[in-house]
């Protein structure tokens, strides 16, 4: 009955992660418009992913960031090309912070609060410098073959500063999210059911 509970909490968890995903990605980013009809964007929606993971594990996490913002790239004209890629990267983001959070830091059984922060903040590092490198480089090898060489080499500078920005805001909105909640989540009785087991 208790497995089936905390099953339940990571199912309605996931849930609300890509709806928020996908909120602050559509409504609260800001779009640059880049040569060719392209487009990059300054958003949250990778803080999401991060805070997904640490709360509740890497694939509750990733998967609540990825079809959140998944399902904003599907909306959008200019992103909906992107869709698989952004899939992709962002189950990805979850996955790598939660292995080191859950797996390698143990974050949900430790009592010591700097600890926790140290440990969080190297998951957070870890899963977004994997989409620093990533998105940029999966981007430019699909604008090489889709819209030729000169068009993928002039918004690949841009990709890598704006996803290099989205890392630093990201961490730092996601750390300080995870410990602002996380000894909430233990008040009221919900962070074990919430931790990755996993």
């Amino acid at each position: 009955m208790r497995q089936q509970k905390d099953h339940t909490y990571k199912i309605a968890v996931t849930g609300l992660l890509a709806a928020l995903s996908y909120a602050v990605f559509t409504y609260g980013q800001i779009r640059i418009l880049l040569p060719g009809g392209d487009a990059t964007s300054i958003h949250l929606g990778n803080a999401v992913c991060v805070l997904g993971a640490l709360l509740a594990g890497g694939f509750a996490g990733g998967l609540g960031g990825a079809i959140g913002m998944t399902i904003g790239d599907l909306l959008d004209p200019v992103y909906v090309v992107y869709a698989p890629k952004t899939f992709l990267c962002k189950l990805l983001i979850g996955l790598i912070a939660g292995f080191v959070a859950h797996r390698l830091g143990h974050i949900e059984h430790s009592r010591e609060r700097r600890q926790v922060m140290r440990w969080a903040i190297l998951a957070s590092a870890a899963g977004l410098a994997f989409n620093v490198i990533a998105d940029p480089l999966i981007g430019y090898v699909y604008k090489l073959w889709i819209i030729g060489r000169p068009a993928a080499e002039v918004t690949l500078a841009w990709n890598i500063a704006s996803t290099s920005i989205n890392a630093v805001i990201s961490a730092v909105v996601s750390v300080a999210g995870y410990m602002a909640l996380r000894p909430a989540l233990r008040r009221a009785g919900l962070f074990n059911a919430l931790s990755a087991k996993s």
